[in-house]
């Protein structure tokens, strides 16, 4: 699956911080590789001050493809669904939905 920039920087930010010992690892594995490197920070010319993250789009250099396991999968589709419950989705978690939530 391919991601942009704010999808990454939504999904970092959506991931569960609380769970069983199982989830955390793979919610700290989706955070190792969902971050950004040093080469695409420099890239993007990416920053962050306290109105949040900043970046320069290169369209075609900006999605980057990710391999989701079915757990994973899980997790993140269960936490934009609790948002949805709570009525806490934001226009920025659209797309997200639409990737991981297949019955929308």
């Amino acid at each position: 699956m391919e991601l942009n920039i704010l999808e990454r920087v939504m999904l970092l930010g959506t991931l569960p911080k609380e769970g069983n010992f199982l989830e955390l690892k793979i919610v700290r594995d989706l955070q190792s590789e969902l971050s950004f490197s040093e080469e695409e920070i420099k890239e993007h010319k990416m920053s962050s001050d306290e109105k949040g993250v900043h970046w320069v789009a290169n369209i075609e250099k900006e999605l980057k493809e990710f391999k989701f396991g079915d757990k994973a999968k899980e997790l993140i589709s269960n936490k934009l669904k609790e948002l949805d419950k709570d009525k806490k989705l934001t226009q920025q978690h659209f797309s997200l939905c639409e990737k991981f939530i297949e019955e929308w």
